[in-house]
């Protein structure tokens, strides 16, 4: 009788527990490492921000069977939970009622990843050779062993700095008292911070806008409190979307920022490339240009919502390929890289798109996008289903596609377009675009409507 393949999963976010339930329903042995209190720590981070796909589009299949013996009722599908409801009446049960329950250990941060007795360099019998993982669990460092490796770690603890040029502005480190990153709760448990003050927002995606509607809320009861819109590009419009993305609550929201922008309720500042940051008693000098030119926002507070990239500490010492642009698998940058995809879908993909060079590790959810900014659950949950597969050596069923995607955007536009056109075409059925000078530019190889 073969001996059952243990399968190490970094993560206990949705996509790890679902990686957690395929393993399971495969035979094979999953031992779930999240660096937080709790599974789904860092979706309770974000606990206030309501997600732009419905219920339909975040409960994985394996998990819901899990979960149906002990009673638990679906949430309607069509509805639109908030992170702490996605944490309440999904992930807590899916972790603490069905026998995940034996498999996670929360409080283990993973320091390390290699084979057991092959460093980077040696070759001859590595294949062969288990994954050693380390990790920390508040009682000194711990190891264990695994034949397989699942980092659905996320990318929750490294945001991106504010400097434009990828790396801190000067001066952030000093003024990290001034700063929030990613997407802080301005009209609850952040309010007394923000409400009356001079609040900078930087950043051209939904955090950013969110943030920004938010604060423009906060201003109407707070009238002293003053949103400035960081945008490091030119134009305004394109952070808008509209009645073509098929995830209507994101559409919702960026004509709601649309009107607020036009209204003059939230303030723009545009081309503005962070360089400096400067903290002086009460306020924060957010300077571009170097600290003896360019242009200067004096504000209050700064929230930096430019987006995460993934931590790579941890698996230095396993032979891994990433696009150098994207930081994702090689073969799945050309399906997200935003440099080439104005609008349209990612296809569903699986191991094939995310297995390394290091046979039996992989990356999934958001963690294996790298720096691209658009994800849905969803997505992870049909790779985590094809990466159970390949690793039980099912490998029909790892190179099936399961999974039918929503369009995740519109093509970057200005508000002038009529709203029921995408860059100047009718939208098409085609998963890989929405509009036909996207669809056109892509066969000429271009890189499609709204870039440049």
């Amino acid at each position: 009788m073969a001996e059952i393949k243990t399968v190490a999963i970094i993560g206990a976010g949705p996509v790890g527990l679902a990686a957690a339930a395929y393993v399971l329903e495969r035979g094979l042995r999953p031992i779930v490492l999240e660096a937080g209190e709790s599974a789904g720590h860092a979706v309770r981070q974000w606990g206030h921000v309501q997600l732009f796909s419905p219920w339909e589009y975040n409960i994985d299949r394996a998990a819901a069977r899990l979960l149906a013996p002990t009673g638990w009722n679906s949430p309607e599908p069509d509805q639109y939970p908030t992170g702490a409801e996605l944490f309440e009446r999904y992930l807590e049960p899916l972790a603490a009622k069905t026998v995940l329950a034996t498999h996670i250990h929360t409080s283990s941060r993973v320091t390390g990843i290699s084979r057991v007795g092959f460093d980077k360099l040696k070759t001859k019998g590595r294949d062969a050779a288990p994954f050693e993982i380390r990790y920390r669990n508040g009682q000194g460092p711990k190891v264990l062993r695994a034949d397989a490796v699942i980092d659905a770690s996320g990318t929750w603890q490294s945001p991106n700095p504010a400097g434009a040029n990828g790396l801190p502005a000067i001066g952030e480190a000093q003024a990290a008292g001034k700063i929030a990153y990613g997407m802080p709760d301005v009209r609850g448990r952040d309010r007394a911070r923000y409400a009356g003050k001079t609040v900078a927002v930087l950043g051209a995606g939904h955090s950013a806008i969110g943030t920004l509607t938010e604060l423009a809320h906060l201003a109407a009861q707070v009238p002293e409190t003053t949103p400035i819109w960081l945008l490091r590009g030119s134009d305004p419009a394109k952070a808008f979307g509209g009645a073509n993305d098929k995830l209507v609550a994101r559409g919702e929201l960026g004509a709601v920022f649309a009107t607020l922008v036009a209204s003059r309720r939230v303030s723009v500042e545009t081309e503005f490339r962070v360089s400096h940051l400067t903290a002086a008693g009460s306020h924060l000098t957010i300077g571009t240009g170097g600290a003896c030119c360019g242009r200067q926002v004096v504000a209050d507070e700064l929230v930096v919502a430019t987006g995460f990239r993934p931590n790579l500490d941890f698996v230095r010492e396993l032979r891994i390929q990433l696009d150098p642009t994207v930081e994702c698998p090689v073969a799945l940058a050309p399906l997200i890289d935003p440099n080439e995809h104005s609008c349209g879908t990612v296809r569903p993909h699986g191991a094939r798109e995310l297995a390394q060079i290091e046979p039996g590790f992989y990356f999934a959810g958001v963690k294996s996008y790298g720096r691209a900014p658009t994800f849905l659950m969803i997505t992870g949950y049909e790779q985590v289903r094809s990466i159970a597969a390949e690793i039980a050596g099912d490998h029909e069923a790892a190179e099936r596609v399961e999974l039918e995607l929503p369009e995740t955007g519109v093509c970057n536009r200005s508000a002038t377009p009529d709203a029921n056109k995408c860059c100047g075409g009718p939208a098409l059925t085609d998963v890989d675009a929405c509009c036909v000078a996207d669809a056109n530019a892509r066969q000429g190889g271009k890189t499609g409507c709204g870039c440049k």
